[in-house]
């Protein structure tokens, strides 16, 4: 099996929520079944939020790069990153290594498209950073789609910074079952769980919205290129 290597640390839960959805993705008989990661959890990467909203915090490029580095010396042939606004800096993780790097954002578009038809619309549950620098518009265009995000940015934002102080709590909830309802009400009954504090909440949507985690589809990416030499091998075993 080939070795992926995890941009942790934003937020820790999810980096540790990722490795438990990879340890169950896999059917195993022994220890040796599982996937090899390395994980690097670093809750000192700056913050999306004060960089992309703010405008008051540090570019987070340097040391997302500076980790990926660290990663493949450490014997990483791909790298995987849970966090969505994240992958605003993926370029900057791109030059600095040779290795891919699995894209959560593309992974998931290519999900959505194959459950809405063209011209139709995904509603995408995540910080408000995430539409102002347009992660998903872009990619969800090329498929004739378009992005809707909840209107009440404000309680996204504030029931993101619980779950990172707090846990996931009744609010956070709450606020995530109104932005999904809201969403519904317009028009997106498909939905993208497009932030992984929200991954860990993900009960919390409208009952009648069929709803995806991002993490999900990055999940099975990450599955599908450690195993991928495996079955490589079989195929061509006489």
């Amino acid at each position: 099996m080939r070795r992926v290597g995890i941009l942790g640390g934003m937020g820790p839960e999810a980096t540790i929520l990722i490795m438990q959805k990879v340890l169950a993705g896999v059917k195993a008989r022994d220890d040796r079944d599982h996937i090899p990661l390395i994980v690097d959890q670093n809750p000192q990467v700056p913050s999306r939020i004060a960089h992309l909203i703010e405008g008051t915090g540090d570019d987070p490029s340097p040391v997302l790069a500076e980790m990926a580095r660290r990663l493949v010396a450490g014997g990483a042939e791909a790298l995987a990153m849970p966090c969505n606004t994240a992958h605003h800096y993926a370029a900057a993780i791109r030059a600095a290594v040779a290795v891919p790097l699995l894209d959560m954002i593309a992974l998931s578009v290519a999900h959505a498209a194959s459950l809405v038809p063209r011209g139709g619309v995904v509603g995408i549950l995540a910080s408000p950073a995430v539409r102002k620098v347009g992660l998903f518009d872009a990619v969800l265009a090329e498929q004739g789609l378009r992005a809707l995000y909840a209107q009440d940015e404000a309680a996204m934002l504030a029931a993101i910074r619980q779950i990172k102080a707090e846990g996931p709590q009744p609010e956070a909830r709450q606020t995530l079952l109104a932005a999904s309802t809201e969403l519904l009400q317009r028009g997106a009954a498909v939905q993208m769980i497009a932030c992984t504090e929200f991954s860990l909440i993900p009960e919390a949507v409208a009952a009648k919205v069929t709803a995806f985690d991002t993490l999900d589809r990055l999940v099975a990416a990450i599955i599908a290129f450690s195993t991928q030499v495996d079955e490589r091998q079989t195929k061509a075993t006489p």
